[in-house]
């Protein structure tokens, strides 16, 4: 298995594959991404015999309460070959590239039926638990 940064020319694969996770119109997605890429985000691909199978969003983060880390974003590999390995190789690029980035942890986000895939992996739950108030936008 290949796993390597997507450029920004082969975001548009990345689509069909993040749109079994994130509810997103393909330019919506390039837009945030595109966005995103300011601040050190990346898509990084699996593929098994030239075909992406796999996604995975990344970013550096440095916080004053976690130190520098990785955060992972989104891991998704395509519902038809999930169990092949390829969500295993997205997290071991993650950790290996945290390390190389002399960075203390990788944090993620996990739905509820992904966290036995984590745990597999050797995550833990983290003791402060995420948040969050969703505030409405006023139109001009």
């Amino acid at each position: 298995m290949l796993v390597k940064r997507l450029l920004p020319a082969e975001w548009p694969d990345a689509f069909p594959i993040i749109s079994q996770l994130r509810s997103l119109d393909e330019e919506e997605f390039l837009h945030r991404v595109r966005r995103q890429s300011y601040s050190g985000y990346e898509l990084v691909g699996a593929y098994r015999d030239g075909k992406l199978i796999g996604v995975m969003g990344m970013r550096p983060v440095h916080t004053l309460a976690r130190g520098p880390h990785l955060h992972v974003d989104d891991l998704v590999v395509d519902a038809e070959v999930r169990g092949s390995g390829a969500g295993r190789a997205l997290m071991s690029f993650a950790e290996k590239d945290a390390r190389a980035r002399e960075m203390t942890a990788v944090f993620l986000d996990a739905r509820k039926e992904a966290i036995p895939f984590y745990e597999r992996e050797n995550y833990v739950f983290h003791a402060a638990p995420s948040m969050k108030k969703m505030l409405a936008i006023r139109s001009r």
